[in-house]
């Protein structure tokens, strides 16, 4: 299906460019609403999900908070809530800092690896359901979005 049909549009776009803008915004919506239905089953939010994958990826090295926002997939984000509900869910855990008793780092729990285990599961399965591009399509369109951040 083309996005033309897909957004319901009547006229043609003013510009290739202004498609490709288009899409690569309704691409974006339509793969986050399909990922957080992976999600949902296990009560993760696609930012929580993000900030357990950083925590795991520094362990055994905690991160401060700015570390994590740094490092976020969405940057608009509110890391300080996030890093809260993953308290409160026992998926991490509050390290006082030792060169600043001030400071707070995070660490992830056990209970966080687990379910990062669960998460990344079903990652996997809905990768497995994107079936619209081999791996080497992937890859080129990877490629593709890279250069557009790039030169931007």
């Amino acid at each position: 299906m083309s996005l033309a049909s897909d957004i319901k549009q009547v006229k043609p776009f003013n510009s290739n460019k202004s498609e490709a803008i288009v899409n690569v915004i309704y691409t974006n919506n339509w793969m986050t609403l399909k990922q957080k239905a992976f999600l949902k089953p296990i009560g993760l939010s696609l930012e929580t999900y993000n900030v357990l994958r950083i925590l795991k990826g520094s362990a055994p090295t905690t991160v401060n908070i700015n570390t994590i926002i740094e490092r976020m997939l969405d940057k608009l984000s509110n890391a300080s809530r996030l890093v809260d509900r993953l308290f409160a869910q026992g998926y991490a855990t509050r390290v006082t800092a030792v060169e600043d008793r001030r400071a707070v780092e995070v660490a992830i729990t056990p209970a966080g690896l687990k379910i990062l285990e669960k998460a990344n599961e079903l990652q996997a399965e809905f990768e497995a359901s994107l079936t619209g591009l081999n791996d080497e399509e992937s890859e080129t369109l990877s490629k593709l979005l890279d250069k557009l951040r790039s030169v931007n």
